[in-house]
Order: structure tokens, then C-alpha cells, then sequence
């Protein structure tokens, strides 16, 4: 999988609000399939969907630990995903600094 499609499997997942809130779950340490399903109302293979899409992106990872496969957040994907967007920032920033000015201006023309 090259460097794009890396980036589209990792913005595709992080699409949907049920993966958002799982890997939010996750930040706070591991967990079970369960675990990462109590707070929603779907089904377990539901939940299980949502867990390999985020798992085919490298946003989590799964142990093996007897019967059990816990999940556990991998924060590579977001940190390409950070660099990527980086290279955006002097884009947005001359931006938002135009827009500064031109607010600024608006504020002085009508006092």
C-alpha cells in the first residue's frame, strides 16, 4: 500500500463517528471487543466492522491474549496524518491572518 493510499484507508475510517468514539476509547488504554462495544447500541459484529476498518488502516492493533484479541491504539496513522496536513499550515495561516486584517479593518471603519 503506497504513502496515498495509506492516507485515504486512515481518513476513511476516521469518517465514521462510531470509529472516532472507539479509538477516543482507546486513548485511555486497551480493551476487549466488549469493552469497546458497551457504550454503543449495535450488535457485536457491528462494532466488529467498525474495529477491522480501523485495524486495515494501522489505527489499532490486536494482541493476542488467550481467547481474548485486545485492541490497542496505534498513533502512527494519525502522526502521517499530522505531517501530511502540515504541509497545509502556511496555506491556512496567510489565511486566517488576511482574514485578521480585513476584520480588524471592518472594526475601524465602524467606530
Amino acid at each position: 500500500m503506497d504513502e496515498s493510499d495509506k492516507l485515504d484507508a486512515v481518513f476513511s475510517a476516521l469518517a465514521h463517528p462510531t470509529r472516532r468514539a472507539i479509538l477516543a476509547q482507546l486513548v485511555k488504554g486497551t480493551a476487549t471487543v466488549n469493552d469497546l462495544a458497551e457504550p454503543f447500541d449495535m450488535s457485536l459484529p457491528a462494532i466488529s466492522k467498525h474495529i477491522r476498518v480501523l485495524e486495515d488502516a494501522g489505527l489499532i492493533t490486536r494482541g493476542k491474549d488467550a481467547q481474548f484479541r485486545p485492541c490497542t491504539i496505534d498513533t502512527r496513522p494519525l502522526q502521517d496524518i499530522a505531517r501530511w496536513t502540515d504541509q497545509y499550515r502556511h496555506i491556512w495561516e496567510a489565511r486566517f491572518d488576511v482574514m485578521e486584517t480585513l476584520l480588524n479593518d471592518t472594526k475601524g471603519t465602524q467606530s
